[in-house]
């Protein structure tokens, strides 16, 4: 096993697949923060605050120096955020209001690196098909909207919902990699095209 280059400081399967499927070398330490929206806060800086929350925190736990890299990823229709849905009717009432219409997916990314957080941010707007009754709950069904934002996984059975995506796909399901491997080249952690 290769020693890692830096550390993901997230528990979400997704965008450790995202990582690992480009070789990269890293491990996983889960984040232990408190996601609170403040009163007035904008979409776009809830994930910014978090997103450095969870690489600051998890960089002051670990006995090693290495990057630690973070990101928060919301769903938002009219700023409004829809969160992960907490039962199966809450999934049903968001995917009728994300049918037919747009939605953006924010993401911040986060790295810390030697007492300094760097950033990036990305913004994707996505596009839902008219969704009938019966598709909607036939897809709540299937469980694959439990555990996610917006209450849909391009990656999965949900991709037949989505008509358009206006930007990054691979923000879409949680890590936006272009920008991500940005982030890592600017740290000079060591990839598989430049182990240097």
């Amino acid at each position: 096993m290769p020693h890692p280059c830096f550390i993901l400081a997230s528990e979400s399967p997704r965008r450790r697949d995202m990582l690992a499927a480009l070789d990269l070398s890293f491990r996983c330490e889960p984040p232990r923060v408190e996601e609170i929206l403040r009163p007035d806060e904008p979409p776009a800086e809830f994930a910014r605050r978090m997103a450095a929350l969870k690489a600051s925190t998890v960089a002051r736990q670990t006995r090693d120096r290495l990057p630690v890299l973070a990101a928060d990823t919301i769903v938002c229709i009219d700023d409004h955020i829809l969160g992960k849905p907490s039962c199966p009717e809450t999934a049903i009432s968001t995917l009728r209001r994300l049918s037919g219409r747009t939605h953006a997916v924010l993401t911040a990314v986060a790295l810390h690196v030697q007492g300094t957080t760097h950033e990036r941010f990305v913004m994707t707007d996505v596009t839902f098909r008219k969704l009938s009754n019966a598709q909607i709950e036939w897809y709540v069904n299937t469980g694959e909207a439990a555990d996610k934002a917006g209450s849909y996984a391009i990656q999965g059975k949900g991709a037949f919902m989505v008509d358009l995506i206006d930007g990054s796909p691979s923000n879409v399901i949680g890590l936006p990699l272009g920008e991500t491997i940005e982030l890592l080249e600017s740290a000079a952690v060591k990839l598989p095209w430049n182990p240097k």
